[in-house]
């Protein structure tokens, strides 16, 4: 049959094709997408009924805080409500200048540069440092905005090799593998966001320095979260000085938005020039930048309240074991708990929900067949009570389902 005489395929026939989601909101179960009316940090309102939030990324619960508010309240009233440029144009703040220079001290590093989004910031990086005839070499369970900016490279004819997740001897052998004297890249997740786990870093290190390989460490669920004073997974391993160029966000401790890297001076001011994720898109929102910056100040004047998030964590970690569930072992504040099957995973979301408490329901594809799970995390600000609550719920619920005896 020519190509003429063929049935013309309609772009759209994709998009009236997929009907998960509409099933399982037929059904009850669908736990994506819902409004929340009020956010006090470990407790929201969602349609009328206060919740417990066990699913949130806000790490320190500074979302609510009066002084994080207050800076960006104060930060409307000076610069207004956005920058309408670039950063590269007329985007920059004074603002954006104090929050960089803060960052980068506070990470030990010569120089800091904010992106708009986290997930921009992989963007703006990887495709801007690795061009044609360069390789960037990324763990397979990287977050996808590694992914995008591992493809956005490949797409300029960079090459992009992967490795088993968090395999070291698996990373070797790839590297092992490419041109000596060419230009690597080797690319993880710090703390990998599904899981909580950390990356092996001092092997990691070991690897990409035997094949003449920077390194670049995804701290989006790190920072503030392990690390001396929560700066991060090198920090954590002592390796701060051995890690090129940290990239993280501030949607999660920073409570707000935007992303950032750091690193040698001339690869920021680099980076500053070269990369159209930076040069074409409209800078940080000024109250955005001053309520990260506020949460980077209390950071800095209260570091137990990292102790407090660890040790929540930790209750909650131990707790899911003493009840007999399946869980994903790590130090950070994720704690998933592995259900293995989607449909029981959405009920048992639909169960908790109605019982007062919110995680996040991670289903195949996005998980491998029987790592379903609900994702739990945790905040510097959740009670005792509130934690407690969790556990039972949890129980009753694993109990009723047939998860746990």
């Amino acid at each position: 049959m020519s190509q003429e005489t063929r049935t013309p395929v309609d772009l759209f026939q994709k998009c009236r094709s997929f009907t998960r989601a509409d099933e399982i909101k037929a059904a009850g179960y669908y736990p994506y997408f819902r409004p929340i009316e009020e956010n006090e940090g470990p407790v929201v309102m969602i349609e009328g009924r206060k919740i417990i939030m066990a699913g949130s990324n806000n790490y320190h619960g500074l979302t609510a805080d009066p002084r994080v508010k207050q800076a960006a309240i104060e930060a409307i009233k000076k610069y207004g409500t956005g920058c309408s440029g670039s950063r590269y144009l007329t985007g920059t703040l004074d603002l954006h200048i104090k929050l960089e220079e803060r960052i980068a001290a506070f990470m030990g590093k010569e120089s800091c540069l904010l992106f708009s989004t986290g997930y921009q910031t992989a963007q703006g990086i990887i495709p801007t440092l690795v061009q044609k005839g360069d390789y960037v070499v990324s763990d397979r369970d990287n977050h996808a905005c590694i992914v995008a900016g591992n493809l956005m490279a490949k797409g300029a004819f960079a090459e992009f090799v992967r490795y088993k997740h968090n395999d070291m001897d698996d990373l070797e052998r790839v590297l092992s593998k490419l041109p000596p004297k060419a230009a690597k890249l080797v690319v993880s997740d710090g703390v990998f966001s599904t899981s909580g786990e950390l990356v092996d870093l001092p092997r990691l290190v070991k690897c990409a320095r035997a094949h003449n390989a920077r390194i670049l460490i995804d701290d989006a669920h790190a920072t503030g979260v392990i690390g001396k004073g929560g700066r991060g997974t090198a920090s954590h391993y002592g390796l701060d000085k051995e890690v090129d160029m940290t990239m993280g966000t501030f949607s999660k401790t920073f409570s707000s938005l935007g992303g950032f890297v750091v690193g040698e001076r001339s690869v920021i001011n680099y980076l500053k020039h070269h990369s159209l994720a930076l040069i074409f898109s409209a800078s940080p929102t000024p109250a955005s930048v001053a309520a990260a910056l506020a949460c980077l100040e209390i950071i800095e004047r209260e570091p137990e309240r990292i102790g407090r998030l660890i040790a929540n964590a930790d209750k909650m970690r131990k707790g899911f074991k003493e009840l007999g569930f399946d869980v994903i072992d790590g130090q950070t504040a994720i704690v998933p708990v592995i259900i293995g099957d989607d449909m029981k995973a959405f009920i048992f979301w639909r169960e908790l929900f109605d019982a007062g408490v919110f995680v996040n329901v991670f289903v195949s594809p996005g998980v491998p067949q029987g790592m379903q799970m609900l994702r739990t995390s945790y905040m510097a600000s959740h009670e005792e009570e509130q934690l407690n609550t969790i556990l039972e719920v949890f129980g009753t619920i694993g109990k009723k389902l047939g998860v746990i005896k």
